[in-house]
């Protein structure tokens, strides 16, 4: 099992998350988080983190957010890994 970043972070982008993360298993693109589900061990450490609610273990995602599950894992292989804190997007 694994944790996925789902539509709450789409033009949001806190990286509160990033920054407990163990692992290293966050990547980015210019809208939002994903988390890569072959790194992710699991902790959960990144959930209470993130102040929209967006991450959920792959299990417990919301149905109307399922598509996430595999959108993090393809997008995870593409887009470079995150580590730091940044500035989040401003919502519109």
């Amino acid at each position: 099992m694994a944790h996925i970043v789902a539509e709450p972070c789409v033009k949001c982008k806190y990286t509160d998350c990033v920054t407990v993360c163990p692992v290293d298993c966050f990547h980015e693109d210019a809208e939002m988080l994903v988390i890569d589900p072959e790194v992710c061990i699991d902790c959960g450490a990144c959930i209470p983190e993130c102040p929209v609610q967006a991450i959920f273990s792959d299990e417990d995602t919301p149905e109307q957010w399922k598509s996430y599950v595999e959108l993090n894992a393809t997008k995870a292989a593409e887009l470079p890994v995150i580590t730091e804190k940044k500035e989040p997007l401003a919502k519109d």
